[in-house]
């Protein structure tokens, strides 16, 4: 599983920074969170093909998070986009979508799928789900959560006493099914355990609200908004977005593993301040750059 951060700034460019845009590749999915202006660009000096891209889940509908989206469509309808491109966001994105595509798209067209959500689980696979909560921004705006499935593992050092390592057999033990092995009943208790499936989370354009924690909690990666230092909190509070102290309060609460900061206002060159504020709170803090990739 790797996060790519495509762009890392708010509300504008900088010379250092992109607008938001995060890439998550898992095994053959690649979900992008957000388009912001630049990001297909991002995308060519990570050397990641935007037909690669299988889903869009969109936070909110301000500007610094969707003007990518029409460069991104042409792009694709002239590289011929085979796939059907999922995109799933708040009320509105939508009519947002069908209007790109009835201005720009002409008679290149892809095929798109696009689902306004509710908060909970909108999406499941045999490997993963994607769930959505309510944030407190401006506009409607959603967090996002994937979470892997649990997996059933053999326990190898078990079935070594039954001479059973290679068998069609343990394909039923996977599934949570008992067997009969050469007159022997074998419990999938005893042969098998569950591997805990992986959680990342992903909060932007927040202020600080419970929705966030609960969303988080767990997560092994929480990426989170650090718009502001903590001496500005009272302009998070006006703007609605986290102070990079608040974000790592989210972490804390959540019980989460590991916080990546990202979506930054332009006034900080130098993000140390950002970082050392959430270090104060929650240790396992990392300040995020354009084009980092994080695997795990």
């Amino acid at each position: 599983m790797e996060i790519v951060f495509l762009g890392t700034a708010c509300m504008a460019p900088t010379k250092e920074r992109n607008l938001t845009g995060i890439l998550i590749n898992y095994k053959n999915e690649n979900i992008l969170i957000d388009c912001g202006e630049g990001t297909q660009r991002q995308m060519r000096l990570a050397n990641i093909s935007p037909t690669k891209i299988t889903k869009i889940l969109i936070t909110h509908l301000h500007g610094d998070h969707i003007f990518g989206l029409p460069g991104l469509f042409q792009t694709l309808a002239s590289s011929n986009y085979s796939k059907i491109l999922e995109i799933f966001g708040p009320r509105g994105i939508k009519d947002y979508v069908n209007s790109i595509i009835k201005k720009y798209l002409y008679k290149s067209k892809i095929l798109i799928n696009i689902k306004e959500i509710s908060p909970g689980i909108f999406y499941r696979s045999k490997d993963f789900i994607l769930k959505a909560s309510m944030l407190n921004h401006s506009i409607p705006c959603l967090g996002y959560s994937l979470i892997e499935n649990d997996k059933r593992k053999i326990n190898l050092n078990y079935m070594k006493k039954f001479g059973l390592t290679r068998h069609p057999l343990l394909g039923n033990l996977q599934k949570g099914k008992d067997i009969i092995f050469k007159g022997k009943k074998i419990k999938v208790e005893n042969a098998t355990f569950l591997k805990k499936g992986k959680k990342i989370t992903i909060i932007l354009d927040t202020e600080f609200t419970n929705n966030a924690i609960s969303l988080s909690k767990n997560s092994d990666i929480l990426v989170s908004e650090a718009t502001f230092s903590d001496e500005l909190k009272d302009k998070a509070k006006e703007t609605k977005h986290l102070t990079a102290k608040q974000a790592a309060q989210i972490a804390k609460k959540a019980d989460v593993k590991r916080l990546l900061l990202t979506h930054f206002s332009q006034r900080y060159k130098d993000t140390k301040k950002l970082e050392q504020e959430a270090k104060k709170i929650f240790k396992n803090t990392q300040i995020t750059k354009d084009l980092q990739i994080i695997s795990f």
